[in-house]
């Protein structure tokens, strides 16, 4: 017996809005499911309807039942219990002041007595490792702490399925990785059926059972992975193709070209194991001799830049006498750099952004743009010239409309339709300008934020976690975007967790670490040689191509090797 289905399932939002349309699917005890697909196509929506307690105000129609009985049937309790879901922001989840508490609530909730509370919660604190987190406020912890709080949380209902909203959408690689291998673990050895809706498909789709890819609130895939990424790849599906993983995009590409002999799909490598068997299998008898990819790179770099930005032995804490955020910091940003810099959780990377946009004073060290002490700017200049896009876009939204937000800054600034409609258009963002900021998709509240930003043309950007909640083909259109703006002139510096965005579109990477830059260079000098904070092409390429991070790399070097 399925046990999870949906049976035709519709749903309609009070405004009419269709989020889901004819969805049939049957869920078997213990698979792994992987939800994937562009940002409003009904993912979370989905996962809400099937976890009844959230299930959004509209219209519902079809069947959607739990252990063979509609979900409107089972009583509350146990759908609570046997049902658990984990969201996209850690903060959302917790409720309790200290780790414990927020532990001990849902059993608290359930009516449990102290004693199956506190074996409960030792037998957890112990298979996540928190028992050093377990007197500390919840408020002090890490993204990633936080979120593996509210997955042990969950955990202690003892669920059947557990139902997980983008959870490794703030986390850093390697906190995502961690949180990834445990969900993992959880299916592996306890059977527990997971349905994750995620849009890091190079780490998840290697551990899918199934993958459901959905369009405009429809399913239009599903199936094992390989099968899936197969069929996309036979239609050349254009929506769909950013879905498709690096290594599997490799070989098929090498495979239409007739570089390797056509095999079934169930041989498409996805995973870095894969990719690495199938390397020494079939191609690293090709890869005799390195080829000198440092040295093209050489031959078709920019000329170098006047600086813009110039952050100088800064010195930044949030309490006197407390332990610094930013310590010795140097930092140089160009004009036309595109800088990605990645770190850990709590390393102080959206810290140094707001220093670098003047909200922060440093204690110590200076801070300069255009050669000019940043808080001896005017505001306004300041404001019109450096664009902040925080990590949450809501905090940029004051009116009822996404248009009438837009225009309040057109107005504000004296500029013209002129400066208004070019930026609606490149954006693609015309479909929700009438909508409430709250009603749209993370990923369009982060491109309506965007766009409220590049309407002063800013100098600088200055972007923390921007690839966050967006899909794919949102990401390439994105990145497009912000090459666009660096050839025209503006430099960007951008927070991430997302290295395989960064590889792929910066011009220089740097490390963040106890407060200074603790690595700087370009995508390949930065990702060569790193196991986590790397790309999946360099994982499995790195031992005879070090240097290669992106599988159009690896291409050339193939056809530069058999030419």
């Amino acid at each position: 017996m399925e046990i999870l289905e949906l049976k035709n399932v519709s749903f309609s939002y009070p405004d009419g809005t269709a989020a889901i349309k004819n969805v049939t699917v049957h869920i078997q005890p213990g698979e792994f499911i992987v939800v994937a697909g562009s940002s409003g196509s009904g993912k979370s929506t989905l996962l809400k309807l099937i976890k009844k307690e959230i299930q959004p105000v509209g219209v519902l129609e079809g069947e959607i039942s739990y252990k063979g009985v509609p979900l409107n049937e089972q009583h509350p309790q146990r759908l609570a219990e046997e049902m658990g879901m984990i969201f996209q922001d850690p903060e959302n989840q917790i409720v309790m002041d200290e780790v414990w508490q927020e532990l001990a609530f849902g059993l608290e909730n359930m009516g449990l007595h102290t004693g199956e509370i506190r074996k409960r919660v030792a037998e957890m604190a112990n298979f996540f490792g928190m028992e050093s987190l377990l007197a500390r406020k919840t408020h002090e912890l890490s993204g990633g702490q936080k979120q593996m709080v509210n997955l042990a949380s969950v955990l202690l209902m003892q669920p059947k399925i557990l139902l997980l909203d983008e959870p490794t959408a703030q986390l850093d690689p390697i906190a995502a990785k961690e949180f990834l291998q445990i969900i993992q673990r959880l299916n592996e050895e306890l059977g527990m059926t997971i349905v994750l809706v995620e849009h890091r498909l190079e780490e998840v789709m290697p551990l899918a059972d199934r993958v459901f890819l959905m369009k405009d609130g429809a399913l239009a895939y599903q199936g094992k992975s390989a099968d899936v990424m197969d069929a996309i790849w036979q239609v050349q599906d254009e929506l769909f193709m950013p879905y498709v993983p690096s290594i599997a995009k490799l070989y098929l590409t090498m495979q239409d070209q007739e570089l390797i002999t056509p095999s079934s799909a169930s041989e498409i490598p996805l995973s870095v194991k894969e990719g690495r068997q199938w390397l020494h299998q079939s191609l690293a008898d090709a890869f005799v001799q390195d080829y000198d990819l440092h040295t093209e790179r050489q031959k078709k770099s920019p000329k170098a830049q006047p600086n813009l930005l110039e952050i100088k032995d800064v010195i930044f804490e949030y309490e006197r006498k407390g332990q610094p955020v930013l310590s010795q910091l140097n930092l140089t940003l160009r004009k036309q750099d595109f800088l990605a810099v990645v770190g850990g959780n709590g390393a102080g990377k959206t810290t140094l952004l707001k220093v670098a946009a003047g909200l922060l004073t440093p204690h110590k060290g200076g801070v300069r743009f255009r050669g000019e002490k940043i808080k001896r700017i005017p505001l306004t200049d300041r404001y019109r010239f450096i664009g902040y896009l925080a990590q949450n876009p809501k905090l940029y939204f004051v009116h009822d409309t996404v248009e009438r937000e837009l225009h309040y800054i057109v107005e504000r600034y004296k500029l013209t339709e002129a400066d208004y409609q070019p930026i609606m258009k490149k954006l693609g963002i015309e479909q929700i300008l009438t909508k409430h900021p709250y009603d749209c998709s993370g990923g369009e509240q982060q491109k309506a934020a965007l766009a409220g930003l590049l309407l002063t043309k800013p100098e600088l950007l200055l972007l923390d976690e921007p690839t966050k909640g967006l899909d794919p083909v949102s990401k390439e259109e994105l990145a497009q975007i912000l090459q666009k703006l660096r050839l025209s002139g503006i430099s960007i510096m951008m927070v991430t967790h997302d290295l395989e965005f960064a590889a792929r579109y910066a011009t220089r990477c740097a490390l963040l670490f106890e407060g200074a830059i603790t690595a700087e260079g370009t995508p390949q000098e930065f990702f060569q040689g790193s196991f986590f904070y790397t790309t999946v092409i360099n994982r499995i390429f790195r031992h005879i191509m070090p240097s290669a991070i992106t599988f159009e790399e690896v291409l050339d070097r193939w056809h530069h090797t058999v030419s």
